[in-house]
């Protein structure tokens, strides 16, 4: 665009004067950085690895952040900017047998005791004794389509709601150098702002390709996904809270067939370095502008190449 700036701090600058808020911005931007998108990435990724690959979750990291600085510092792939829709998605969805000695012996139970307590709704029904407990895992919170909510909620109060949950999504969509560095390089305001539309009627499509096979994974493993908290998903995840982590590497590897197995680790793997270079590429690009150029005055394209790599 015709302001003729390459990051938000460099904005603000221009917009407000003075090169504390420029180095302000930078430095807690790369901070973020670490603790919001790094992380996360890694983590995620090492999940995906571990229940593919079976590998342990140091060395997942480990060859990701290996491969992943490859690609960024020799700079042999274009990665980064619009991915595109996913190649190669397949649904998973298996027949559930309910003839089953375990289905079967819940469905009658929960039958006979509806029947003799006259119960109606199955919130009473998952409260009574005689029933598996991992029942209740199935129905939704009481508070599901409450937005805001008691101040004493353990969730989301309705004041961590409106301090906490509103300036961060305005900073992530509306200040985060990975979200906005695309729309300063737009050619004209129109192109920035088509380009913004465009990115929110994408946005709808994570319910179809996240939240769905979620849903699906957790009616095929109700043992495993929909675990008790505490020692059941200890034992079958290692993890207390939970095992909904394992939802989707476990429908990609129990339910497609090898080849799809392999396109899909491909495609989750590319997926994921691809997002690590991108958070690689802003920071670099902030550090190189509104950091480095202030100690060193006038550096040449080839060193800030180098520097920002």
């Amino acid at each position: 665009m015709p302001i003729q700036v390459s990051t938000l701090p460099e904005y603000m600058k221009k917009r407000f004067g003075g090169n504390r808020i420029q180095m302000y911005l930078a430095v807690i931007s790369l901070v973020l950085y670490i603790f919001t998108k790094i992380s996360v990435n890694l983590y995620s990724g090492s999940l995906f690895l571990a229940e593919a690959l079976e590998w342990n979750t140091w060395l997942s990291i480990i060859i990701l952040l290996s491969i992943t600085t490859l690609i960024t510092v020799t700079g042999f792939i274009k990665v980064g900017g619009f991915q595109g829709l996913l190649d190669a998605y397949g649904g998973a969805i298996a027949e559930v047998n309910i003839s089953s000695r375990e289905g079967g012996n819940l469905l009658n139970t929960m039958i006979l005791t509806a029947k003799e307590k006259n119960i109606t709704s199955l919130l009473q029904l998952s409260n009574e004794p005689t029933i598996d407990s991992r029942l209740r895992c199935s129905l939704p919170s009481r508070k599901a389509f409450k937005l805001l909510r008691e101040i004493n909620d353990p969730d989301m109060p309705w004041l961590g709601f409106l301090l906490g949950q509103t300036p961060s999504s305005i900073w992530y969509w509306c200040a985060d150098q990975m979200m906005v560095q695309r729309t300063l390089a737009a050619k004209s305001l129109s192109h920035a702002q088509g380009a913004t539309l465009m990115t929110g009627i994408i946005k709808q499509i994570p319910i179809f390709i996240m939240v769905i096979p979620g849903m699906i994974s957790r009616v095929l493993y109700p043992n495993e996904i929909g675990c008790f908290p505490g020692s059941d998903c200890l034992k079958i995840c290692g993890h207390r809270n939970g095992c909904s982590n394992m939802a989707y590497p476990k429908l990609v590897i129990d339910l497609m067939p090898s080849g799809l197995r392999g396109l899909m680790l491909t495609v989750m793997l590319a997926a994921l370095i691809s997002d690590l270079t991108s958070i690689f590429n802003s920071a670099s690009t902030l550090f190189t502008v509104d950091i480095y150029q202030k100690w060193r005055r006038n550096p040449q394209n080839i060193e800030l190449m180098i520097v920002g790599r």
